[in-house]
């Protein structure tokens, strides 16, 4: 059995629990990727949204997410042009750096931007760096089979790494372990709708985050372990307004904004860190596991701005998760210089507008610090609604 690299919170109470799985996703260092390394084990970084994991840990590989950090892009940043958002830079940091170490590299063209990042990522490592090519057109009939062959190619690379097959079996059994994750990930999301006093948005979001930095069997046991400790949380109920968050899809917004939004309402559902939660279901086990994942993405998947699929228009999804949230406003952000999400703002404003659902609107970056003036025009646009 593997060595775990991440259960130093084991027996310990809630808070406890939490801090370290906050302080793990401040991290910058990695701690846990390199445990797995020393312990012999093979890396496969990949970038947002979306990656398949259950492929690379079929094949004894540790999927990391690479989400980018809070450091500055003293490397990275002659690499990539001016105007650019700021993950790309700090996720190339972060290896240029050796802060992680890989054995192989996944990225998507999801952007202008990001779609040039395999690339320079490739001329800076001498390890594979590849190109996951999600369908473009999600509602073609093609799609899924198409779709499954993208699946096999990155498979083969990913055999040639660990120098074995990934066996159908070893598949079928990863998808087992990621369904479990699934379902724990939305029992999490459960509490945060219908009771999110029992737990503080940025622990919620950490123990989202820390998925992707240790093994997912880890991931599980924490899971287990700390769920009943927060349905049995004595937390009292205070009167703040239910948010729903919308715009972290790809870029992450520092933690102490996540925190800033929790200390002034309730964070009742959100689309931070959505590619490791964006299949919404267990994924059914049948002969070909490939098929079978390239059916759960198209037919099963969560909605971003970087999936363009016409059964699922984005503003729309918005306003279905503010209902089922049972919200009472919507944040709407999007990082710097991110085009989709930029774009994806008017559409989004335009629907809550015409629905008549408050909203903010702002932007953020995952390096800023300043968040006074932020926090005074949340507070304000709270107040307003509570006081009303």
């Amino acid at each position: 059995m593997t060595k775990p690299v991440f259960d130093s919170w084991q027996g310990q109470p809630l808070n406890e629990v939490l801090m370290q799985c906050r302080d793990l996703t401040e991290d910058t260092e990695y701690e846990t990727v390199q445990r797995w390394r020393d312990n012999g084990g093979k890396v496969l970084g990949h970038f947002q949204v979306y990656f398949p994991e259950e492929i690379a840990h079929a094949a004894g590989m540790l999927p990391v997410k690479m989400r980018g950090s809070t450091m500055a892009p003293d490397q990275s940043d002659s690499r990539f042009g001016s105007y650019l958002c700021s993950i790309l830079k700090t996720s190339l940091e972060l290896s240029l750096g050796g802060k992680v170490e890989l054995d192989m590299f996944v990225s998507h063209p999801i952007c202008d931007a990001a779609r040039n990042l395999a690339a320079i990522w490739g001329r800076n490592h001498d390890y594979p760096c590849e190109i996951l090519y999600l369908p473009q057109n999600p509602n073609s009939a093609a799609s899924i089979s198409y779709l499954r062959h993208e699946y096999d190619r990155v498979k083969r690379t990913i055999e040639g790494v660990v120098g074995h097959e990934v066996t159908e079996e070893a598949l079928r059994n990863s998808i087992a372990v990621f369904n479990e994750n699934r379902r724990l990930l939305r029992e999490l999301y459960r509490i945060k709708r219908e009771t999110p006093w029992k737990i503080a948005a940025e622990d919620a979001y950490s123990l989202v985050a820390v998925a992707g930095m240790i093994p997912r069997e880890e991931h599980n046991d924490l899971m287990k372990y700390v769920l009943p400790l927060i349905e049995a949380s004595e937390n009292q109920k205070d009167d703040r307004l239910r948010v729903v968050y919308e715009g972290g899809f790809c870029e992450q917004p520092p933690l102490d904004l996540v925190r800033l939004i929790g200390r002034s309402a309730y964070l009742v559902d959100d689309d931070l860190l959505i590619g490791l939660r964006y299949i919404l279901e267990d994924v059914p086990v049948a002969e070909d596991p490939l098929q079978d994942l390239a059916h759960a993405y198209i037919e099963q998947s969560s909605y971003s701005p970087v999936q363009h699929d016409l059964r699922k228009p984005k503003e729309r999804m918005l306003v279905d998760r503010y209902e089922e949230a049972k919200g009472e406003a919507v944040i709407v952000t999007a990082a710097k210089m991110c085009e989709p999400g930029l774009e994806e703002q008017v559409a989004y404003i335009h629907e809550l507008e015409a629905k008549g659902i408050p909203h903010f609107v702002s932007e953020f970056e995952e390096r800023m610090t300043s968040f006074a003036d932020l926090e005074l025009q949340l507070e304000t646009f709270m107040e307003n609604i509570l006081f009303a």
